[in-house]
């Protein structure tokens, strides 16, 4: 649900195998394979492979993430006399499974590039943040939609375009309907610190003294572990490709008695990778499913009750059925309509839809130091690298030039693209809705536009503030 953070998976393994291949090690390249794949493709298959490769393409320079497509991941990869495109898929020992495999690397068919149709004498956002808007957008394709809310002090402004006929346009969307993805995290997040403020949990106790069933082999899972990735669970449940029957809605069939189902008979943990923050929709499927339990509600329920009310959002929701004509349409990978995507038992991984309006107030919400709640999920648990920790739900991006942070999160699913951030100190932020699906080649520019956008905010004086 979140094609930014699927960098994080598989990278490690492309490093290696990198450095390995260019160091003619293809003795470590086999010791990346799992045990059935060195069984399809055996040691000395592999090395005449690579020798081969090696003496015609040469060494890897580049490599690049492209998209993750069916569990498969896929790199461009930048040799002395080739770019091919790298396929290959892991599993929950992050040992390369299954798929391995080379092609050329052919550039995506592009729509044209748009025409510049913003308006120039509109004074809602400056003409740099037009112009930014309209860079990072012109390559997606027609009926591609962004809905846009800019946040500086109690001043907010509201700006949305949509490519239609060639040229970017601007439209008046603050209200349509977007599916948020990931960034529903955010909010399950949320729920979890109202947990630990009511006394009815705390955040370093397990999930397993408040659940019914028993985890397989009582493995012990803390909720501060699932809410900053840090617990060693893969990304997905292991069960999960077994329930997929539509690709274009593939968590519709994965209810809760396929979850109960993982827990109880599949669980198992990376033990190399527990305190390490390690990307999981599956820690977040699991902290809802608690927290529900810990309630006697449903997640839809604690959503309503606990948040959409508290703040106002009157256009969230759980269910695309439930939307009216605001709802814009996703797009998939090539543009044209796709199905909305039924989380069933993984709504609290990214299952909310919402527009930006109703995302300001949530927003906002965290500049205000009285709740006390979501106070609990904006300090460091963790760290991902030098320049990025995390919260709790959070990711904290720290800059290089100031002490400023920015609390940021994003969002992807078959139809659609979200980025938000926020810099609680100068009480600024931006949200970017879309119907840009997560495996656009494109969509990476979301994020781009967010971080750019962040970027151009001024203070009372008109000097910006991440000079």
């Amino acid at each position: 649900m979140n094609a930014q953070q699927d960098k994080f998976e598989g990278q490690e393994l492309v490093d290696d195998f990198i450095r390995a291949y260019n160091d003619e090690d293809y003795q470590s390249v086999f010791e990346l394979f799992s045990a059935e794949m060195k069984i399809a493709l055996p040691k000395k298959r592999l090395k005449n492979f690579l020798k081969n490769l090696n003496s015609n393409a040469g060494k890897i320079s580049e490599n690049d993430f492209l998209r993750t497509e069916s569990n498969v991941v896929i790199y461009k990869l930048t040799f002395e006399n080739w770019v091919s495109q790298y396929s290959f898929s892991f599993n929950d020992e992050n040992e390369i499974s299954d798929v391995f495999y080379f092609d050329d690397f052919q550039e995506p068919a592009l729509p044209k590039s748009a025409i510049y149709g913003l308006p120039e004498n509109e004074k809602i956002i400056s003409e740099t943040q037009s112009e930014l808007i309209f860079e990072k957008t012109k390559q997606f394709p027609n009926s591609s939609e962004l809905s846009l809310a800019f946040i500086n002090g109690d001043n907010i402004n509201y700006f949305g375009v949509i490519r239609q006929n060639d040229s970017i346009i601007y439209i008046n969307n603050s209200q349509h309907v977007f599916e948020i993805g990931s960034i529903t995290k955010l909010f399950t997040a949320n729920l979890l610190a109202k947990a630990v403020v009511d006394n009815r949990i705390k955040f370093d106790e397990n999930i397993n003294d408040y659940l019914r069933i028993r985890i397989n082999k009582n493995t012990k899972i803390s909720f501060k572990s699932l809410a900053n990735h840090t617990s060693g669970l893969p990304r997905m449940p292991t069960n999960f490709d077994d329930q997929i029957i539509d690709p274009e809605n593939p968590y519709r069939n994965y209810d809760q008695s396929h979850l109960e189902d993982y827990l109880k008979n599949f669980l198992k943990l990376d033990k190399k990778a527990i305190g390490t923050p390690s990307y999981s929709n599956l820690g977040y499927g699991i902290l809802g499913y608690t927290i529900s339990k810990i309630y006697e509600m449903s997640y839809e329920d604690l959503m309503e009750q606990f948040i959409f009310s508290k703040y106002e959002m009157n256009s969230s929701f759980l269910n695309a059925d439930k939307v009216d004509n605001r709802l814009v349409k996703g797009l998939d990978k090539k543009g044209d309509v796709t199905s909305n995507w039924d989380l069933s038992a993984m709504t609290s991984a990214g299952g909310i839809l919402s527009n930006v309006e109703d995302l300001v107030k949530f927003g906002t919400a965290q500049f205000d130091d009285s709740n006390i709640d979501l106070n609990l999920l904006k300090n460091k648990t963790a760290e991902i690298n030098e320049k990025i920790d995390i919260g709790i739900g959070w990711h904290i991006i720290n800059s290089e030039k100031s002490e400023n942070k920015w609390h940021w999160h994003n969002g992807g699913t078959g139809g659609y693209s979200s980025s938000m951030a926020l810099d609680f100190k100068n009480k600024t932020g931006v949200i970017i809705l879309s119907n840009v699906s997560a495996f656009n080649p494109y969509q990476d520019n979301i994020d781009q536009l967010c971080f750019e956008l962040m970027k151009t905010h001024k203070d009372v004086n008109g000097v910006l503030y991440y000079e």
